[in-house]
């Protein structure tokens, strides 16, 4: 068994990329409400600040700092991961060891993390989800996708287009 060697810093800020198993599949804005659902639900239990974050058709990208003490970041994307499966009507493909660990197959095992390291780190993170859906041509403008905290941060003032 693989051993992961994730950099743990209680209260921390880190940049996740988690993936669908499908990366050319739409699941994740086809089931938008039921990701939010689940995501609010989650972080109720286990809290988080969320600086940024934007939700592509087959990936997520965010930063989040995690509350003082705490350094759990895989249990909320576990069970956000989990319960979304159990609720979603999609379908992956499992593949019989996904088959023995009663994985539905819709979500690429594991996440992609990065413990950010100063306020230009953040800055640039930040930047990077807000910047995503232009990256993949899904938009013009960052503002033009609407699934993204870019519209909270023009809100709060704390982006300009």
């Amino acid at each position: 068994m693989s051993r992961y060697r994730r950099l743990l810093v209680p209260g921390g800020t880190y940049f996740f990329t988690v993936a669908l198993a499908n990366r050319g599949a739409s699941t994740l804005v086809d089931e938008i409400d039921l990701l939010r659902s689940v995501y609010g639900a989650v972080v109720a239990h286990h809290p988080v600040i969320c600086e940024a974050m934007v939700v592509l058709p087959d990936h997520i990208h965010a930063v989040w700092t995690l509350p003082a003490g705490d350094a759990d970041f895989s249990i909320r994307w576990k069970k956000i991961k989990g319960v979304f499966s159990q609720h979603c009507r999609a379908q992956g493909q499992v593949s019989p060891s996904k088959a023995r660990r009663g994985e539905k197959g819709i979500w690429q095992r594991r996440f992609w993390e990065h413990a950010i390291r100063d306020s230009a780190d953040f800055q640039t993170h930040v930047a990077y989800c807000h910047f995503n859906p232009v990256k993949h041509e899904l938009a013009e403008r960052p503002e033009d996708w609407p699934y993204s905290t870019v519209h909270r941060d023009m809100r709060e003032g704390r982006y300009v287009a």
